[in-house]
């Protein structure tokens, strides 16, 4: 996030960003000062010792902005890897990244294609 983005974000919904969170805040500190760390509602339930403030299911109830969000994106994603994984594991390495890149590009390609038609 550091290297790609100029600001932080404002919200980062993650899987365990219960434990992103304080590596964020020792390592840049001043980045990410004013950004909030959600667990996304998927892996919520796996988070018995963290704070209620943690979860995004809460945020919800007062933030319109991670109300919109779909907090199990990445898993849309995960559920898209996985198709490919067999097929990677036998490339070379070089060969796995183009193949990886060439497939994330059609897949979001497919992504935009389809809200571009929902939203006409």
């Amino acid at each position: 996030i550091y290297t790609r983005f100029a600001t932080a974000p404002s919200v980062i919904i993650y899987d365990f960003a219960c434990q992103l969170a304080p590596y964020c805040l020792i390592r840049e500190a001043e980045y990410f000062a004013h950004t909030r760390f959600l667990i996304d509602e998927l892996h919520a339930q796996g988070h018995s010792k963290c704070g209620q403030a943690c979860f995004a299911s809460n945020a919800m109830r007062y933030d319109d902005r991670v109300r919109s969000a779909n907090t199990s994106a990445a898993e849309c994603g995960n559920q898209g890897m996985h198709r490919i994984r067999k097929s990677v594991s036998y490339m070379r390495y070089n060969h796995a990244v183009r193949y990886t890149k060439v497939y994330l590009d059609v897949w979001n390609r497919m992504v935009i294609r389809r809200i571009s038609h929902i939203s006409q």
